[in-house]
């Protein structure tokens, strides 16, 4: 008898666990794990909205030096828009995002290691200092190139 009513209650927490709606966090998290897991492997991708939302600004599995020219994977209303990325490179490198144009690299950067998969909301992340001046990366990245993580200074999380 014990074992039985041992069974029930452990089948009614568990059937308890999944009704409880999942917590915005969670679900965002859920979301971009959908968005990584339904990309093709070798890209990055970046996303108008937050939690791998809203209009898919680009994706490539190259690089490029202005999101804001006609041309390349990124192009014109893609400079500044950016609010969550997802990195599904297989080279093993990091995306390294820049806050400048052009392919000197200049200007603060911010990359995203190939373990961090994504980054659901950029209002967390700042770019390097440049200029004597720190800027957040949300809706402000307007390059980015693929780089051995040793080449960053500062990475999203």
């Amino acid at each position: 008898m014990r074992r039985i009513t041992a069974t029930l209650a452990m089948l009614a927490l568990a059937g308890l666990g999944a009704t409880v709606p999942a917590t915005g966090a969670q679900a965002a998290s859920a979301h971009c794990d959908e968005k990584w897991h339904n990309t093709r492997a070798g890209l990055v991708v970046a996303y108008g909205g937050t939690n791998c939302y809203g209009d898919v600004l680009g994706w490539t599995e190259s690089w490029d030096s202005d999101w804001g020219n006609v041309s390349g994977p990124f192009e014109q209303g893609d400079d500044n828009q950016a609010t969550s990325v997802l990195h599904k490179g297989t080279s093993g490198y990091a995306v390294q995002f820049f806050n400048e144009t052009g392919q000197d690299w200049a200007g603060g950067h911010s990359c995203l290691r190939k373990s961090e998969l994504y980054a659901s909301d950029l209002s967390d992340n700042y770019f390097t200092v440049s200029g004597g001046v720190v800027r957040g990366v949300n809706n402000a990245i307007s390059s980015h190139r693929w780089v051995p993580e040793a080449t960053c200074d500062k990475f999203m999380t």
